[in-house]
């Protein structure tokens, strides 16, 4: 239960089953997918991250790859570097949300973006049947050092807004890095944007000061820190800075479904065009493109990055992401950026001129709840099986677990790619509303 590999990359407990070996052969099995190519490596900051990045270097070379580490850098950043340097691929280590005793390994396609399933599962299957030999002495691979990636990476950012508004209002930003490795980048960011900011937890030694998902009950400090400063806006991302919660200038939490949302409203705006989002993203979405109207639709995805990504590439889409706090630019990367959603959120508030809370106000607004439960992997196929069963009749879409759409609202029901738990996701108009959709929900699962 303690190991996780899917689709989504390999996530497991430091000393317990993220191991040495296992990071040496997934590093193996990555140089045997990519045949020896060029490939960059880079980390979060938690503490077992030199241990899991030496083992996953000496796979790379025992391989033939020609590495390039970037040390700690954030997702978005190393991803960004595959394009940038062109690279046949790359591999990330990090754990992303999870405690500071798990960590990952996540892989990165030639295109800077999460392999989709089929490619995932091609070097899954290479890891488990060990079909790779190491090469002889003439043929293993060099290591070569990157240290350019914050700032190329900020300077791509700054290219889709206009820096000079923004500098001209002078925002006052709270950001939270928890320690993490966006901490470095993000501040380059505000700072080139003329922001004044007070950073939190900006040195990235891994040592989480708070439980590192940027949820409301873990920024109780960030949503204090705005108050006491009388900012105009708190940022809070996770470890490996693909995510961004906000917080607005009167200290109160909005949250992370948020964060897509105020970013579309802003390129609807100032480029009108269809978006992407998963299944469990909040209906916010799709109520701002109706409101936009003319090109600006919501198509919808399963979860995970790739999946959104695809459907992005599909529908040609000007933006996408994810209700978890993850933004998607196309013109930056085909990766989740908390430095993009910073960006483009700063440039809605210097665009219209009001507070964050006031732009927030006039948002179509919806009711939330979001569950989790630990699930033993062999039951997950019955849980699902019960709530398909027992809504049979209902309007359904079964492309990722389950999700069943109701005049007055929606619930989705599907097992995490990166922990061994269900998530129960359910939104409707109201309180009431919602809790009776999960009710009705969790009462066929705990019969289960």
């Amino acid at each position: 239960m303690s190991l996780m590999i899917s689709v989504s990359g390999i996530r497991g407990i430091v000393g317990e089953t993220m191991t040495p070996q296992l990071a040496v052969d997934m590093g193996c099995a990555f140089a045997a997918h990519v045949g020896g190519g060029k490939v960059v490596l880079a980390r979060d900051s938690r503490p077992s991250g030199p241990m899991v990045h030496a083992a996953v270097l000496s796979g790379l070379l025992s391989g033939g790859c020609e590495v390039i580490e970037l040390g700690i850098v954030s997702t978005p950043g190393a991803a960004l570097m595959v394009n940038e340097l062109g690279a046949d691929g790359g591999i990330l280590i990090t754990a992303s949300h999870n405690p500071t005793d798990w960590n990952g390994i996540k892989f990165l396609t030639r295109h800077g973006a999460a392999p989709p399933k089929d490619e995932a599962n091609d070097i899954i299957a290479m890891y488990r049947s060990r079909n790779f030999v190491p090469v002889s002495v003439e043929q293993i691979g060099h290591v070569t050092r990157e240290d350019s990636t914050h700032r190329r990476h900020v300077d791509k950012v700054l290219g889709i807004v206009n820096a000079e508004a923004i500098s001209r209002k002078g925002f006052h930003v709270v950001l939270d890095s928890v320690c993490g490795a966006g901490g470095v980048g993000g501040r380059m960011l505000l700072d080139a944007l003329g922001c004044k900011v007070t950073h939190l937890n900006a040195e990235p030694t891994g040592r989480f000061p708070h439980p590192p998902e940027p949820l409301a009950e873990n920024l109780g400090d960030l949503c204090a820190s705005v108050t006491e400063a009388k900012a105009d806006v708190g940022f809070a991302q996770d470890p490996d800075a693909d995510r961004l919660a906000i917080v607005d200038e009167t200290g109160g939490y909005i949250g992370e479904e948020y964060t897509l949302a105020l970013a579309a409203r802003h390129v609807f705006a100032v480029r009108p065009g269809p978006v992407a989002a998963n299944l469990s993203t909040s209906r916010m979405i799709d109520a701002l493109a109706e409101r936009a109207g003319g090109d600006c639709v919501a198509h919808r995805s399963a979860v995970g990055e790739a999946n959104v990504v695809e459907v992005m590439k599909q529908r040609d889409c000007v933006l996408g992401g994810e209700g978890n706090g993850g933004v998607i630019d196309p013109r930056v990367v085909y990766v989740r950026d908390s430095l993009v959603a910073m960006a483009l959120v700063l440039q809605l508030l210097a665009d219209d001129g009001r507070s964050l809370s006031r732009v927030v106000a006039e948002i179509p607004h919806y009711h939330m709840v979001k569950q989790k439960f630990e699930c033993e992997r062999a039951r997950i196929s019955a849980v699902l099986g019960a709530v398909k069963e027992t809504f049979a009749r209902e309007k359904r879409d079964d492309g990722d677990g389950v999700r069943i759409d109701w005049p007055e609202g929606w619930v989705h029901v599907r097992a995490s790619n990166t922990e061994p738990i269900m998530r129960v996701i359910a939104e409707a108009d109201t309180p009431a509303t919602t809790e009776e959709l999960v009710r009705r929900i969790r009462q066929v699962i705990d019969q289960v």
